[in-house]
């Protein structure tokens, strides 16, 4: 019963409700109203939606910075930042996972509007019990610091290739073929049918399983990622949901053109082992959330000034 009445202690619960109505109106026009019928969606159209969750998310900052001060502003501006360059690090596995499944370009919008809406929920319970263990146990801190510098050095370490990544095993999917019939309809508008008289599951919901257990795995380097810059519940899940939030626009941005931040992995691996050190070393160094939130800015541009400026090698020869 302590663990989520954590997540309530510092906000009143008209805030948290404010803005989780404001979340749910915002979804609902997307996908009511703008993606009523299935398409796919436009760099322009990506761009713009870019553009819109990012000037929400500095406009909450903002409100913020009016109501409760620099500090959690700060935090939430930084939070935001590193959990927005793990969505990128999303982005990569989604091109590659659309791609295995073949998915139609008018159809992956629905699958990562679903997929996000399982992400919200996930963040929203990890976070609950991660404040609530840092609450009654503080040494959990140094666990989380560890993990960090660890997911730091593993993600600056070569990957495997798309083809060794094998979405068709996820251990989720092979479960739930064992127990619920999948159809074998190549181009599925929903995600489950009517065959011979029974209901069954399409290639477009082993999609979306695949997706969420995905995000599951990201959402495990999340919650250290937002604790180590921020304690506050109310800052640690906004900044999380904003950056969710414009994961699925991130996507069509991006996808084609991933290849111009091949220097940001290498850059949030960096941040990731920052802020796990910090973390580690917190009772006896005290560095400032605006050290932090700089350190996290110069680190980004660096990564993707030198994603722009230095070519891959042999990426400017000819066949």
């Amino acid at each position: 019963m302590m663990l989520p009445l954590a997540l309530f202690d510092s906000m009143p619960l008209w805030a948290w409700g404010a803005f989780f109505a404001f979340i749910s109106a915002m979804l609902a026009l997307d996908l009511g109203v703008l993606q009523r019928n299935p398409h796919a969606m436009s760099m322009k159209e990506a761009i713009a939606w870019c553009i819109v969750w990012g000037a929400l998310a500095l406009g909450f900052n903002a409100l913020l910075l009016h109501w409760r001060g620099p500090e959690l502003a700060q935090q939430f501006l930084a939070a935001y930042l590193v959990e927005l360059c793990l969505s990128v690090d999303n982005v990569f596995i989604f091109i590659l996972v659309f791609a295995y499944f073949k998915v139609a370009p008018r159809y992956q919008h629905r699958v990562l509007f679903w997929g996000i809406i399982g992400a919200v929920i996930m963040r929203a319970v990890f976070i609950i019990v991660g404040v609530g263990l840092i609450s009654r146990f503080h040494w959990v801190l140094y666990l989380f610091g560890a993990f960090l510098v660890y997911t730091g050095i593993k993600m600056a370490l070569p990957k495997k290739t798309e083809d060794e990544i094998h979405p068709d095993q996820n251990i989720a999917v092979r479960l739930f073929r064992r127990f619920f019939p999948v159809s074998a309809q190549a181009e599925p508008e929903t995600f489950f049918v009517q065959e011979n008289g029974r209901r069954v599951a399409t290639r477009l919901f082993i999609v979306l399983l695949v997706i969420e257990t995905t995000d599951l795995v990201f959402a495990l380097d999340s919650l250290p990622a937002v604790l180590a810059i921020t304690k506050d519940s109310f800052v640690a899940l906004t900044s999380n949901i904003f950056a969710i939030l414009g994961l699925r626009s991130l996507y069509f941005a991006l996808n084609g053109v991933m290849q111009l931040f091949r220097f940001l992995k290498v850059g949030l691996a960096v941040i990731l082992v920052f802020i796990g050190v910090k973390m580690l070393i917190e009772h006896w160094v005290d560095i400032s959330t605006a050290t932090s939130l700089g350190v996290i800015g110069s680190v980004l541009a660096t990564s993707v000034l030198m994603s722009l400026l230095i070519k891959e090698p042999g990426a400017e020869k000819g066949p």
